[in-house]
């Protein structure tokens, strides 16, 4: 069930409706079913796939409270690996194998083992990292074991976040089922405008720029570079909508209920570095990753060389992460070299700034780092968005050498394309420079913070692609 659909409306106003007339004893019981009827619209099938998940890491949970020494290591293990065990399947399998036939077809070699037609389960890499989380946290003793079957179900399960985030720590979210949330309706409007401000990102913004991106992506061949660089910066805002508009429907929707879910975007193009990118793009993902992968690996608390290596190996696990596909992997790696390059250049380029005259407080300074870090974002996407690595580096090469005209269907197209950018970069500047200062969609005055609202809604039925789109990150 997608979130741009008529079918998600009448469910979130079913769900909600009931949520807050049932007694407050039943209402997980509720969100419990509703999130499994959710997930279920999808694949059924795959329903049961989460189930054994969740019902492996719950008695894992407890195991890991009730052992001592290695044993609790051992329950550990056997959850990860299941967690693991499940994703590589589903989501590596078929790559590996693909690979591993390439390489044996070199020496002349079949390779034996079957390809598996299989379809990856929605949202899979979410909700198995958030299930590890769960364990990880019992095991460090931040998180007592859940005893109650169905309150962690819900907790790997609620339906705002299950395909696609925010990944949520237990000790952020597991005790928000037990408390009472009565109808609040200042908080009722706040979950709702975030939810439209979502909806206008994903079907005004970013499902707009799709019809450009994919025509262009999905026909390298035979667009010249003008287009591809054209295309290329579109992608950009196109994925950072559609993924910070679901997070803003997952967020604002439980919101809603009461239950708060973690920020998952903060204006991440207005950064000024690539390490500043990454604490504002997904930040449930990178805290995860810092967490439980690059501190575990020693972080910076190891010589230089070790850290270049703990930054490099997890955004490659980064990379890995979001697809099976080379080009995922080389989109991890390119953003672990910015970080490590930065980290080496530190020096010189303060003297250079030292050198020149610029400071950290200098407006043309700052504009430069932005422009920086977004040129380098954006050169990164290439391969993000490429449905091969053979398709990404005909990009960039045409890009550098290649001109003409710029292609478009009509001039309408590209008029709204701008417009819906232009809206998106006039709100966040605000939010980003002026916060607390003159605001419409918060504006103290209900006509005009209304007219704001209204006007959201009159560009989203006009302007809005309703084509069934789904989110970029359900792939993942």
């Amino acid at each position: 069930m997608l979130f741009n659909s008529i079918q998600f409306v009448l469910f979130f106003f079913i769900v909600t409706t009931l949520y807050f007339l049932l007694p407050y004893k039943w209402r997980w019981v509720l969100l419990l079913a509703a999130s499994c009827y959710f997930y279920m619209a999808f694949v059924p099938l795959y329903i049961l796939i989460l189930g054994f998940t969740i019902v492996v890491d719950y008695f894992a949970g407890i195991f890991i409270e009730q052992s001592q020494g290695k044993r609790r290591k051992w329950f550990l293990v056997c959850s990860l690996v299941a967690n693991i065990g499940v994703l590589a399947v589903f989501k590596y399998y078929n790559f590996i194998n693909d690979n591993i036939t390439y390489l044996l077809h070199g020496f002349g070699w079949q390779n034996p083992v079957p390809y598996l037609s299989i379809l990856l389960p929605i949202g899979l890499s979410f909700h198995t990292f958030q299930a590890m989380s769960y364990t990880i946290e019992v095991y460090r003793g931040h998180q007592p074991a859940e005893r109650n079957f169905g309150i962690y179900s819900l907790y790997v399960m609620f339906y705002p976040q299950l395909v696609a985030g925010p990944i949520e720590r237990p000790q952020n979210l597991l005790f928000q089922f037990r408390q009472k949330y009565d109808f609040d309706y200042d908080r009722v409007v706040d979950g709702l405008k975030m939810m439209l401000w979502g909806l206008f990102k994903k079907v005004v913004i970013a499902d707009r720029l799709a019809i450009y991106v994919n025509t262009v992506y999905n026909n390298t061949g035979q667009h010249n570079g003008n287009t591809m660089l054209l295309a290329t910066f579109f992608f950009a805002f196109q994925i950072y909508c559609d993924f910070s508009g679901y997070s803003d429907i997952a967020i604002g929707a439980a919101k809603v209920m009461g239950f708060k879910l973690m920020t998952n975007f903060n204006r991440p193009y207005f950064s000024k570095s690539i390490s500043e990118f990454w604490k504002r793009w997904h930040i449930s993902l990178s805290t995860w990753f810092k967490d439980y992968l690059y501190i575990s690996l020693g972080g910076n608390r190891v010589a230089l060389p070790r850290q270049y290596f703990n930054l490099f190996f997890v955004f490659l696990v980064s990379g890995i992460w979001h697809g099976a596909n080379w080009t995922f992997i080389i989109w991890g790696a390119l953003n672990g070299f910015y970080l490590i390059f930065a980290l080496v250049t530190a020096k010189a380029r303060k003297q250079f700034n030292t050198i020149t005259g610029l400071t950290k407080s200098s407006a043309i300074f700052h504009f430069i780092q932005v422009v920086t870090t977004f040129v380098l974002a954006c050169f990164a996407w290439i391969f993000f968005r490429a449905n091969n690595v053979n398709d990404a580096f005909t990009v960039i090469k045409k890009i550098f050498t290649v001109r003409g005209k710029v292609y478009y269907e009509n001039p309408s197209m590209l008029i709204y394309s701008f417009l819906g950018i232009a809206i998106l970069f006039a709100v966040e500047y605000k939010n980003e420079y002026y916060r607390g200062k003159f605001s419409v969609f918060h504006n103290q005055h209900w006509l005009v913070r209304n007219m704001a609202y209204v006007f959201l809604i009159i560009m989203i039925l006009l302007v809005g692609v309703f084509d069934g789109g789904q989110f970029i990150y359900f792939q993942f």
